[in-house]
This record gives structure tokens, C-alpha cells and sequence, in this order.
């Protein structure tokens, strides 16, 4: 989690509110000027503007003395050029126009001749408040810095040790840390220039200051420094920082502990070394409380410190959830704020990665706001909650809690933004599947008998997914689950209608595969293929079919071995037994031959165009072995549009393995076929057949079980 993408624009629009707001409250003194005597912008066209803007920049460089007029004249114009920064559009034109320079110049007090000191520190906090608000600008922070306002800033901050307390120093100081804020703001080699100059170690002083609003400033300063800076987070460890954070986070005033949860957060942020010393500092328990701190933003950094803490070791994140964070936690899950929903998720998906918070977790409520987070079009918010859920499956005693309450489908149906989260819900998933055996499908089969019928469906669908074929009979035949899955295929509700026939279908998969010669049952005779050589060949042939006008030569001992049907037609007392022309009227030539084919050698190529022809003859002449590779063949061609046709072909002509194609494509196709309108009567046709077919397939011994036998 990069707190630097949270805060970028955000913070810095709300850094120059903060500025604008509090020069206002600090502006009304005896020696200010009325706010109405400074010119307005957006009374003067542009031109005019630009002269302001030199004349003010003159007055700037031709008045550094520590006269009155001088030092009344340069607050007068460091308080114009503050007006006007407030206006972003504006910012070119007075970097254009050469204030930079000359508000770098006021950084620093006139020379000491021993004279009294007018408006002490007032102009050089005006000059540090307009710089602050230029720097808001990105191009222009190395513009500021080369013009040498780092050593003057840095010199303003260390004003505090002068033994003077008096508002406008605290003004001044404060001014100057919210510059370097600015400057530094996603900057790193600025940061490192503060490093350089000296600035780290008066701005942890400040801390410490009397005043709130210059400890804020300085955490602030401190906050922007050490993201992702390790010279400058050594420094302010080093400094000794950390005490005085700490009690700053135990702060009553929402606007302290912030900025110190924040300067903590990106202390340790890629440091393990410096977490480790935040912990032995004692940051834990001030942390977590800030979960119910009545600031959104410090709960939002809290818990992401609570995360970053749990990433630490597997202590860390047991003392986390001992000490109390969880239900707060969970609380936050179900915020209107979509930042503070995002890293509640992402701490609780790091303390679920252990095995003793993960039950803790769901029996205080977690599972049914993570689940609704998926739903989530924000992808770092929906994927922190899919890796949270990942880790509460890895308990076995939460499994049967995120089935009853729908769990199973709701991974299986959500809309994922980014692949890793798909990644991590089909682990999640395949870590359920593997958990579903012994107690646990022991626990969940109970609750499919005694729960309320809702729970009993959802066990039911999860367990179709979910549970291995090994135990699909013990659960859909002798613990109903095959009845509640049809129940809900039968039902009214479009929804449950899916859920039931996505089930059957996943559980169908699992089950049984269909292939080009599926089952087909054994010959009661041996079967004797001639060979290719004598279709159609007259030699030794002691039969003729006549087929559309044409004859074709055949060999009793082929047909014979073939099927009951020629077996009862040479054998039986048919009149076929002793002609020797048999005529063959309802079979075209092409099919005729094709069948023969097969009977000589075993094995043909069937097109669709030719399939269902040669369908009708194998079931004629009960060639089974032929009808499934007719079946499959014509299986390879069910539509949306011809399923209902092909459904009937398959009753026509007893096509066991083309009807549970049939059945196997209405169940996969739900939402494709559910719009039309003779679906509700397709349905309750074919769901006797349903039921045969997976009673069928159940109950059919493994191939362990026929050899064990």
C-alpha cells in the first residue's frame, strides 16, 4: 500500500487550505494592513496584473532593512504575492514575473545593526507562507530550492531556540516547516537537501513544541521527509522522534495523532528495522486505538500501521488482535468512506494469514462485510478483502460459516477488476475444496438435514463445487443434496434457478466425461471385423442388400457378429433367412454403406450431415458401438436454437449419451437459454431425466471400488 499515492493531490489541496485558513486567523495585528487594501486579481485584466507583480517584486528588493517603512512595505507585498498564489492559475505569472528571489530574500532577517526590530519574524513568515503555496506547483520546487530558500527555511526553524514565545516566531516557524513540506512533497532528492541542511534535527525538536499548530507543521515536515527516504528515516530515529510521537499519538486533539501516525506509518514503511524499534516503543496500543478516533483519516493511517505492523511476524499479529483491533476493524468495514473500508480490509487481510486470529476474525462479524467489499468497483479495496478471505479459509472451523451465509457463490460469481484478485479468489476456493472431508463435510452434510431450507441450498450448491467426486454419492444421493439442487432448478426465481443449474452442471463435470466412444456395451458375441477389403466385395459374399436400386454384397458371418438384430434376422424365423437378396427400403445408399463400414472394420469417420441418418439406422439394427459415435458427433452441433430438437432426437432413438449432452448443455447454458420462452416447459421435461441421469452416474462403483471387488 504506497501512502504516497493516497495523499498526492488530496493532501497537498489540503495542505494549501490549512495554510490559506490559518494566515488569515494570524493576519489582524496593529501593524497589519486590511485584507481589503490588497489588490484584487480578478478586478484586473491581465496587463495590469503583470505590472502589479513587478512593482511588488521591486518593493521586495528595495526594501531589505529593518526600517518600518521597509519592513511595513515588504510584509504589504509578501502578503500580496500570498493572495494571489491562492489562485493556482496565477502561480505562473508571479514566477514568471522574478518573485521567487526576491520572497527567498525575506527568508532571512535584514542585517543587525543594533537597531529595533519592527515586525519581527512577520515578514519572513509572509515570504515562507507565499513560497509554501508556489511549491504547491511541482515544476516550481526546484525553482525555490535553487534559489536558496532551503538554508533560510532551515534557519527559520531553528528561531525557536532564540527563548522568544511569542505567536508571530510560532507563526513564522510553523510557515517554514509547511514550506519544506511543499517543497518536498514527492521530491526526493529535496528531501535529501533538507537532510543535508540540517533540517531533520530542529523539526524533531519542534515536536515538543507549545504550541500544536508548530508540532503539527513539524510532523507534517517529518511525515513528507521520511517516505520512502531510509537516510532520512535513520536520521529521525536517530534523533530520538519516537518518544515524543508516541505520546503525540495518545493526543486528544484529532489533528496531532494524525500527523503522528502518519510520520510513524512512513517510518516503517520497507524498514523492518525501524518497525521493530516503533514496537519496542510502545506504538501498539495507541494505534489501535486510534481505530475509534472520531478523525477518519487517523482511523484510515491506524489501521494501515496495524497492517504494516502484522506484515512484521506472527507475534505481531496475534498481540494485534489480543490488544482489541479486530472489532473496530470490522466496524470500519461497513464505512461510507471507500478509503477507510480499504485499509480496515488490508489490516485484517494480514492478521488473517494466522492461524489463531482467523476464527477470532469471523466470530466477531468479519465475514459478511468482506464478502460485500467484493462487490466493490475500487480494485484495491475488492482485492484487500478477497486476500482476507483467503486467509479465513484457511481455517477448517470457518468453512462451514462462509458456506451457510453464501460464500461459495459469491466468489464464484464476482465480477474481479484485476487479475491478482482472481488469482487469490481461486485460491481461496481451491483452498475450501481441499478442506471439505472428514469433519468438516461431516458438519456441513448436518446442516444440509437440520438447517433451514435457505442453508440447506447454499450448503448444497457449495458443496457441488467444491467437494471431490469421491464423496458425491454420500452427499447427493444418501444426504439429498440432489434433490435440493433440482428443487432449486424447478423453482420460480431466476437466481436460484442459476445457482441450481450451475451446480448440477460443475458437479456434472466432475463427474463424468463424454468421449467419442462412451461406454458403448459389449457384444454378447465376439466381435470379427473382415476388414475395409470386403465391403461391398463379392467375393465369398453369401448376401445381397438391395438399397436404392443398387446391391450390396455382404458376408453372414460379419453380420452375424455384428448385433442381435442381424443375429435375428439370419437365426430367427424371418423370411430375410434364406433370400438372398434382402431389400433395405427406409435406408439411403450413402447411410447404408457407412453402417457396413463400421460393421467391418469397427470404427468410421460420422459427419454431421450423415449423423442423424446413421443414428436412426444403428438404432435399427442396434449397433450401439455406432450409435455413440453418432451421438457424439451430433452432440458437437447442440445450440441454443436445436436443443430442443436434439433433445427430441435423442428420445427418438434412445440416445442416452446425446440426451445427457443435451441435459449437460441446457445446465451450462442457463443464461443464454433462460430468455426463451419455451425454457420453463424444457425444464420440467427434462428434469425427471436429470435425476436419472446423476442417480445413474452416483451410484455407478469407482473404478477403486470394481477392483477392490
Amino acid at each position: 500500500m504506497d501512502r504516497g499515492e493516497r495523499r498526492s493531490c488530496s493532501a497537498r489541496r489540503g495542505l494549501k487550505r490549512k495554510l490559506e485558513d490559518d494566515f488569515h486567523g494570524n493576519l489582524q495585528s496593529k501593524h497589519d494592513l486590511p485584507l481589503s487594501s490588497s489588490p484584487s486579481p480578478k478586478k484586473q485584466n491581465h496587463q495590469d496584473l503583470l505590472a502589479e507583480i513587478d512593482s511588488y517584486v521591486h518593493l521586495l528588493n528595495c526594501s531589505f532593512s529593518w526600517s518600518d517603512s521597509h519592513r511595513f512595505e515588504s510584509k504589504r507585498a509578501s502578503h500580496f504575492f500570498s493572495e494571489l498564489a491562492k489562485n493556482e492559475e496565477l502561480v505562473n505569472l508571479i514566477v514568471d514575473g522574478g518573485a521567487v528571489p526576491a520572497l527567498v530574500m525575506h527568508l532571512q532577517s535584514p542585517p543587525d545593526d543594533g537597531v529595533l526590530k519592527p515586525l519581527e519574524h512577520e515578514v519572513e513568515k509572509g515570504s515562507a507562507f507565499a513560497l509554501g503555496l508556489l511549491a504547491v506547483k511541482p515544476e516550481y520546487q526546484q525553482l525555490i530550492v535553487d534559489a536558496g530558500a532551503l538554508p533560510h527555511l532551515v534557519a527559520l526553524l531553528k528561531r525557536h531556540k532564540s527563548g522568544c514565545n511569542s505567536r508571530s516566531l510560532h507563526s513564522a516557524v510553523r510557515r517554514a516547516a509547511d514550506a519544506i513540506t511543499n517543497l518536498a512533497h514527492e521530491n526526493s532528492s529535496i528531501k535529501s537537501r533538507v537532510r543535508v541542511e540540517g533540517g531533520i534535527p530542529p523539526l524533531v525538536e519542534l515536536l515538543d513544541s507549545t504550541d500544536v499548530k508548530v508540532q503539527r507543521a513539524a510532523a507534517g515536515a517529518l511525515r513528507t521527509l521520511a517516505f520512502k527516504n531510509d537516510e532520512n528515516k535513520n536520521q529521525i530515529v536517530e534523533c530520538n522522534a519516537l518518544p515524543t510521537l508516541m505520546l503525540m499519538l495518545r493526543s486528544e486533539d484529532p489533528a496531532i495523532h494524525y500527523e503522528a501516525v502518519g510520520v510513524i506509518g512512513n517510518l516503517v514503511h520497507s524498514s523492518p528495522s525501524i518497525k521493530k524499534d516503533v514496537l519496542l516503543a510502545g506504538a501498539l496500543q495507541p494505534v489501535i486505538g486510534l481505530l475509534n478516533s472520531c478523525c477518519s483519516e487517523s482511523q484510515r493511517e491506524a489501521a494501515l500501521l496495524l497492517g504494516q505492523f502484522a506484515s512484521a511476524d506472527s507475534d505481531s499479529k496475534v498481540h494485534i488482535v489480543q490488544r482489541g483491533a479486530v472489532p473496530p476493524l470490522i466496524e470500519m468495514l461497513q464505512s461510507p468512506d471507500a478509503q477507510l473500508r480499504e485499509m480496515s480490509a488490508f489490516a485484517l487481510g494480514r492478521l488473517a494469514q494466522d492461524s489463531h486470529n482467523q476464527a477470532g476474525i469471523v466470530q466477531c462479524g468479519g465475514i459478511v462485510p468482506l464478502l460485500k467489499l467484493l462487490d466493490s468497483k475500487n480494485g484495491p479495496l475488492q482485492h484487500n478483502a478477497a486476500f482476507a478471505l483467503y486467509g479465513l479459509a484457511d481455517n477448517e472451523d470457518n468453512v462451514a460459516d462462509l458456506i451457510k451465509i453464501g460464500g461459495v457463490q459469491k466468489l464464484e460469481e464476482g465480477d474481479f477488476i484485476v487479475q491478482p484478485t482472481k488469482d487469490c479468489v481461486a485460491k481461496t476456493l481451491k483452498r475450501l475444496e481441499e478442506k471439505i472431508q472428514g469433519r468438516v463435510l461431516n458438519h456441513l452434510l448436518y446442516l444440509m438435514r437440520v438447517a433451514d431450507k435457505t442453508v440447506q441450498r447454499r450448503i448444497a450448491i457449495a458443496l457441488a463445487h467444491l467437494c471431490s467426486s469421491e464423496h458425491h454419492r454420500r452427499t447427493f444421493i444418501d444426504n439429498n443434496g440432489l434433490d435440493l439442487l433440482l428443487e432449486l432448478l424447478e423453482s420460480s426465481g431466476i437466481k436460484q434457478q442459476q445457482d441450481g443449474s450451475r451446480a448440477l452442471y460443475k458437479m456434472a463435470s466432475k463427474t463424468t466425461l463424454l468421449s467419442p466412444v462412451d461406454a458403448a456395451p459389449p457384444s454378447p458375441s465376439p466381435q470379427v471385423y473382415l476388414g475395409e477389403q470386403y465391403v461391398n466385395n463379392s467375393t465369398l459374399s453369401d448376401v445381397t442388400f438391395l438399397v436404392e436400386g443398387r446391391r450390396f454384397y455382404a458376408h453372414r458371418i460379419c453380420l452375424l457378429a455384428s448385433s442381435d438384430a442381424f443375429r435375428a434376422m439370419f437365426d430367427g424365423g424371418y423370411r430375410e433367412k434364406d433370400a438372398k437378396d434382402i431389400e433395405i427400403p427406409n435406408i439411403r445408399w450413402n447411410v447404408f454403406e457407412l453402417m457396413m463400414r463400421y460393421i467391418y472394420t469397427g470404427s468410421v469417420n460420422v459427419n454431421l450431415d450423415i449423423a442423424p441418418d446413421l443414428l436412426r439406422a444403428a438404432d435399427q439394427y442396434l449397433l450401439d458401438g455406432l450409435k455413440r459415435l453418432c451421438e457424439y458427433a451430433i452432440a458437437q452441433d447442440i445450440s441454443v436454437e436445436n436443443v430442443t430438437l436434439m433433445y427430441e432426437l435423442s428420445e427418438a432413438y434412445n440416445a442416452i449419451s446425446l440426451r445427457h449432452s443435451c441435459i449437460l448443455f441446457i445446465l451450462e447454458q442457463f443464461d443464454r437459454l433462460t430468455s426463451k420462452p419455451w425454457y420453463p416447459r424444457l425444464i420440467q421435461r427434462i428434469v425427471p431425466e436429470i435425476r436419472e441421469f446423476f442417480e445413474r452416474v452416483l451410484t455407478k462403483p469407482s473404478l477403486v471400488e470394481v477392483t477392490q471387488e
